[in-house]
């Protein structure tokens, strides 16, 4: 039975580069919605918004309909957290706040299969089509076409982000403007100069290293951030596009 490549990871593995949205509600039809625009992967947010594991099941399906990848930003916790986003087929994980290179490999022990981790092995779940594909082919699919994305968000992050980026089994790294600059006092100033060189530093680190770069917003111009080397962009969420559309309604009204 055949497995889904992940679209973003050809793109991008093709020298491309990938378009995102972001959802923080939790209907599949916004999902569904991005399908039909179509956008190379949709953002579930489950760090900070109340979803639970079947309707992230249901959304993750959504997105098949339309050959559309998922990436969901898990909340921090255990080992479960993890790897039910996996089995419900997601095409990735976003991971927050990963702070040292001892994190970045525990992450990759508990998400991978071996020989890349020691990720325990269930093959009952959508991701294996329940049982139905080949065990050697699901490893491998799950080894491959699977991507670990991994947020730096604090300048204590930060100044581990070159040894983060050496970790081998992840595919790619994202600045977290918001939460930085807000650690270091400067609340929503993303084109700040401290700012802006934190985000240099991760795309660097992660070109340096085999990674690729994803830029969380197009808080700068597409040209610039694909100059520092980020190669996907996530270009707004659910929750910024409608408020914009119903406040257009009224004042047309």
């Amino acid at each position: 039975m055949n497995t889904r490549p992940s679209r973003l990871l050809k793109k991008l593995r093709a020298g491309q580069s990938a378009a995102l949205i972001k959802t923080n509600l939790s209907d599949p039809r916004i999902v569904e919605l991005a399908g039909l625009a179509g956008f190379d992967a949709i953002w579930i947010c489950n760090e900070h918004v109340p979803n639970d594991w079947l309707n992230l099941e249901s959304q993750i399906r959504a997105a098949r309909l339309y050959d559309m990848d998922t990436l969901v930003r898990v909340a921090k916790g255990s080992y479960s957290d993890y790897v039910r986003p996996l089995e419900a087929d997601a095409t990735g994980l976003i991971v927050p706040h990963v702070a040292s290179a001892e994190e970045a490999r525990r992450i990759v022990q508990m998400t991978r299969f071996h020989p890349l981790g020691r990720r325990a092995l269930d093959s009952g779940n959508v991701d294996a089509r329940f049982c139905q594909v080949p065990l050697t082919e699901y490893l491998h699919h799950s080894n491959t076409e699977r991507l670990l994305i991994f947020q730096i968000e604090s300048p204590e992050a930060l100044e581990q982000t070159e040894q983060i980026a050496a970790v081998a089994g992840f595919d790619g790294l994202m600045f977290g403007p918001g939460d930085f600059s807000h650690l270091i006092g400067k609340a929503g100033q993303l084109n700040d100069p401290v700012v802006v060189a934190g985000r240099r530093r991760v795309a660097a680190a992660a070109k340096a290293n085999g990674k690729f770069a994803m830029a969380a917003g197009l808080y700068v111009s597409r040209a610039e951030l694909e100059a520092e080397g980020h190669t996907a962009f996530c270009l707004g969420a659910d929750v910024l596009g409608l408020p914009e559309y119903f406040r257009k309604l009224l004042d047309s009204f």
